[in-house]
């Protein structure tokens, strides 16, 4: 089990958070964006969340026979929303698994994309099981929408047994430099000049996580308005599907709050809410 200030796992294995948790993904040295497809075993049933990429698939799949499950017990793949890094592996995942029951769960808006990654399994909308799913135990996974944070369907999953909130882009981050559990020396929470480190550090994670929400949320409300319906979740751990991921209390604390007072995010650099359009030159253009 990661214990909250452990970062020495070993991201060459399957790397269990909680029991039955386990985050299936791999670090792409050359890559910045790094993928966090997530596993949860109850009993002889499994789920996968954002199963990752077309080309991830081997290792992804190595990892989830790590854990001792058969692909034949994995009864749902969850997408947060339908980029190609979450969903591009989902005709792989259907030909190993090869059950006729299997559903694919995501957000009606995103299925009529995911739809077009050749699915043939039962595309099953949010809205449909009320907003949640639930194994023959009894243990549920709660789905709470957080619209256009950043895509139209997009939504966060909490398990309340694990207590995980795996929160999809939110509390991502993009970076050369990487690991599995984020941390941060005691100084960085009192940081105010991420532009200039006080600390002379060559980078900064809390500056990589908010730069991330900047280029990839549409805009501050955006953003506002998905923290504030995530704020009622009582998760203990913030598992995002890119970046690392953050057990730390104060962290998850720190992080929470300067996204919630960022500026600058998506259109918002573009135009200001003080802009003034001229509609007069597109009138006299199509006139």
């Amino acid at each position: 089990m990661v214990e909250t200030r452990n970062i020495t796992a070993d991201t060459s294995q399957a790397v269990a958070l909680k029991e039955g948790v386990f985050w299936i993904g791999f670090y792409d040295e050359k890559s910045g964006l790094h993928c966090n497809p997530y596993l949860i075993v109850d009993r002889d049933e499994a789920l996968v969340i954002d199963s990752g990429s077309r080309p991830d698939f081997p290792t992804v799949m190595m990892k989830i026979l790590q854990t001792g499950i058969t692909p034949g017990q994995i009864k749902a793949l969850v997408y947060q929303h339908y980029d190609p890094d979450l969903c591009g592996s989902v005709p792989n995942f259907e030909d190993i698994i090869r059950r006729d029951d299997l559903k694919i769960i995501s957000g009606e808006e995103n299925l009529m994309f995911i739809r077009h990654y050749a699915v043939k399994s039962q595309l099953v909308a949010l809205n449909q099981i009320n907003f949640s799913y639930t194994f023959s135990s009894g243990r549920t996974l709660h789905f709470i929408e957080t619209p256009f944070a950043h895509s139209p369907g997009s939504f966060v999953t909490f398990d309340d047994q694990s207590r995980i909130m795996f929160s999809s882009d939110l509390f991502g981050s993009y970076g050369n430099q990487w690991q599995l559990i984020f941390d941060l020396p005691p100084e960085c929470l009192t940081c105010r000049s991420l532009d200039d480190c006080p600390e002379q550090r060559l980078f900064c994670q809390v500056r990589d996580i908010l730069e991330f929400h900047r280029k990839i949320m549409p805009g501050k409300k955006a953003l506002r308005y998905a923290l504030e319906q995530i704020a009622a979740i009582p998760f203990d751990i913030v598992a995002p599907q890119h970046g690392s991921i953050i057990t730390d209390p104060n962290l998850q604390s720190h992080i929470f709050s300067r996204l919630a007072q960022l500026e600058n995010v998506g259109v918002d650099a573009l135009v200001s809410d003080q802009h003034q359009f001229n509609f007069n030159r597109a009138t006299e253009r199509l006139n």
